[in-house]
């Protein structure tokens, strides 16, 4: 073939093949790549939100800073939800079902410890207490992470087959005494109507798992959380003639021994596990003398609601029958703030194959229950839910030796904020692309 034969052909090849149609990088490919171009914009906001944390029901700077961002990507808003909760929904180009992302806002009563150039300087008086203000369980990088899949689901929304309600919820941690707030107020307020949600995921940052895993576990994943009050009335008396009256402090102490036996002899925790701590006890304000009352706080934690009412009646009974013996009264107040947060068996096991396509195979665990609670669990009552646990950790730090959520020294890696971003944006991609109808 002659040289001007041969530059005729690789001509006409070339033409052929930019005539080809040019295939369109998946949706999954898509949000990699925004979460790769947002990572720096995620971790600012991270920063910014732990510089500036809000106490539960009082977030009003990190709902503007929410609300203004979805506002600006084109999402229908709604403020002021639960007091300061933001919803947001997105309607894809598509048809197709509607998935919630959640997300909470609120900080803690803590002084922070962490040497950091955005370290927490905020503080506030807290049950009567001056105190510092500090993002300790990490809620600063769920907002973070919700703002940055949120911009990338506005990027590709007509590619969308179904619709995104975004939930930004207050007062995870429990609303200020006497007012109400969380999951259960936002639910109140119609945060799951117009429209509702076919499913709900959420994620939640933790010391326990390295930077790049993510950890998850069907059915039952958290536990009930119960308030318990217990009031112990005596009779006043002088320290030296404790004859003289009926010493709430000795019952109280009395009582604390008599709850331990709950969960040791009485109930059969080879089925399910449970917790009862009293973790503090009020009462008297002198050396000499004997008290007219002692109050107690603590905490129950449950798997079953069967189980858990039993619980109820044996502290009850405990704790009535050990301060009537000694001539003393007891009176005890149970609140439940918190469910058995549950992962539905069928959509943890639809999503699995994508938790383990973002993180890796060798990097998603399957993590027993935790006696931790979450409020996430009244979401996750009214539609089918999946909450995932996301690595905090640096690599090579042994997570068993670092400080833990709640603590004034918990810190986390922010290159796992990235790998948070992609697993909200491919959960909601893959469920969206999965159902039924597509």
């Amino acid at each position: 073939m002659t040289p001007r034969r041969t530059a005729l052909l690789c001509l006409s090849l070339l033409a052929a093949t930019a005539a080809l149609p040019v295939r369109a990088a998946s949706l999954q490919d898509e949000f990699d790549r925004l979460a790769d171009a947002m990572e720096d914009k995620v971790i600012a906001w991270r920063r910014d939100i732990h510089q500036h944390p809000e106490l539960g029901n009082r977030e009003v700077r990190t709902a503007k800073l929410v609300a203004d961002h979805l506002r600006a990507l084109g999402y229908e808003v709604k403020t002021g939800v639960a007091v300061t909760g933001v919803v947001a929904v997105l309607r894809g180009g598509k048809p197709g079902p509607v998935v919630a992302l959640r997300a909470d806002m609120d900080a803690l009563p803590v002084t922070e410890e962490v040497d950091l150039p955005f370290a927490s300087k905020v503080r506030t008086t807290y049950a009567g207490k001056d105190t510092g203000v500090m993002h300790a369980c990490g809620h600063d990088t769920h907002v973070a992470m919700l703002m940055g899949a949120a911009e990338a689901l506005a990027k590709v929304r007509d590619r969308l087959p179904g619709t995104i309600k975004l939930l930004f919820q207050p007062a995870e941690e429990g609303p200020p005494p006497g007012e109400e707030g969380g999951a259960v107020l936002m639910l109140k307020e119609g945060a799951f109507e117009d429209p509702k949600p076919d499913v709900v995921f959420g994620l939640h940052i933790g010391s326990m798992l390295n930077e790049g895993q993510l950890g998850y576990r069907p059915g039952a994943t958290m536990a009930a959380a119960d308030v318990l009050k217990v009031t112990v009335k005596g009779r006043q008396t002088h320290g030296s003639a404790p004859w003289g009256g009926v010493d709430p402090i000795v019952v109280a102490s009395q009582i604390v021994l008599g709850l331990q036996t709950i969960v040791s002899r009485q109930v059969n925790i080879a089925k399910e596990p449970a917790v009862v701590t009293i973790g503090g006890i009020d009462g008297g304000i002198r050396f000499n003398i004997i008290p007219d009352k002692v109050e107690m706080v603590g905490t129950i934690r449950s798997f079953d609601e069967a189980l858990r009412d039993d619980i109820h009646a044996r502290i009850r009974r405990t704790a009535e029958n050990i301060a009537e013996a000694s001539g003393a009264t007891a009176e005890v107040v149970i609140e439940k703030p918190y469910a058995v947060t549950v992962n539905d068996p069928a959509l943890t096991a639809r999503m699995l194959p994508t938790l383990q396509r973002v993180a890796g195979d060798d990097n998603v665990q399957l993590r027993d229950r935790l006696m931790g609670a979450e409020d996430f669990s009244f979401f996750a009552q009214r539609a089918p839910g999946l909450f995932v646990f996301l690595g905090g950790t640096p690599r090579g730090v042994d997570p068993a030796k670092v400080a833990y959520n709640h603590s004034p020294r918990f810190s986390i890696d922010e290159k796992a904020l990235k790998l948070g971003v992609r697993t909200l944006l491919h959960l909601t991609g893959d469920y969206l692309e999965s159902s039924p109808g597509k």
